[in-house]
């Protein structure tokens, strides 16, 4: 059996997001996927939103069929790390990607390169990956335009035996699932979505549409929402710009 997740999602709680949570899982249901991980940037703060609401289990079960996977992507001082199956502070924008693996690690989660090949955004290059202990690696990345940089990903990933994930790094709900992968887990649940990753993920690689990359290269640029902190179940759930 197989379950369908796209590992690499934005929602408005990046400062570069344009869609709230809910409907990125609205939609992620509309194309068929059985879930996805929430990475948004350097911040917790949309899984703990989730969390709150009751579409995050922190048992790592999923709610009515559907799982999201707690995660966030740091922007490490190497470059942009996608962290699944954890719950990590905000504000650890800088911090050696050696140091954030270790955190992963201690909680039982995946690290995993995003778009490490990519020149127009920071990815960790190799030299940098090459000093790393890896599990995993995304070798194609949806929003990547030129696609020898995921073919680059893909043959590092052969060269050191690295598991693999594809992801549509969405930031518009109508993006989500663009591209994402089929884990080969016995059931739906964070723990064994995570745990099948080196048995063989199926990558389903599909990149992004012209008006999708305009369309995230514009908010990406121009940011013309201001970004979204979550005050917290306590503060009445309210989002307020920051």
């Amino acid at each position: 059996m197989g379950f369908r997740i796209d590992p690499h999602v934005h929602s408005f709680y990046s400062g570069d997001g344009v869609s709230s949570p809910e409907a990125l899982i609205q939609a992620a249901k509309r194309v068929g996927l059985d879930g996805f991980a929430l990475t948004d940037h350097n911040t917790s703060d949309g899984c703990r939103y989730l969390r709150d609401i009751g579409l995050l289990l922190e048992d790592g079960e999923p709610v009515d069929g559907f799982l999201v996977l707690p995660g966030i992507e740091v922007s490490t001082a190497e470059g942009h790390l996608l962290c699944l199956g954890v719950w990590l502070p905000n504000g650890l924008k800088g911090v050696p990607a050696k140091e954030v693996i270790e955190m992963v690690r201690a909680q039982n989660g995946v690290s995993i390169p995003a778009h490490p090949y990519d020149r127009m955004r920071a990815g960790i290059r190799e030299d940098d990956l090459d000093e790393l202990e890896l599990d995993c690696i995304e070798v194609f990345n949806a929003a990547t335009v030129l696609q020898r940089h995921n073919e680059s990903a893909l043959a590092y990933a052969q060269r050191r035996g690295l598991a693999m994930t594809a992801g549509s790094d969405a930031h518009h709900h109508l993006s989500i699932g663009r591209s994402h992968t089929t884990f080969p887990a016995e059931r739906l649940c964070v723990r064994a979505i995570l745990d099948s990753i080196t048995k063989g993920t199926e990558l389903h690689c599909q990149p992004f549409s012209a008006l999708e990359g305009f369309r995230k290269t514009f908010y990406n640029w121009f940011r013309l929402r201001r970004k979204r902190t979550y005050l917290g179940a306590g503060s009445g759930g309210v989002a307020a710009g920051g």
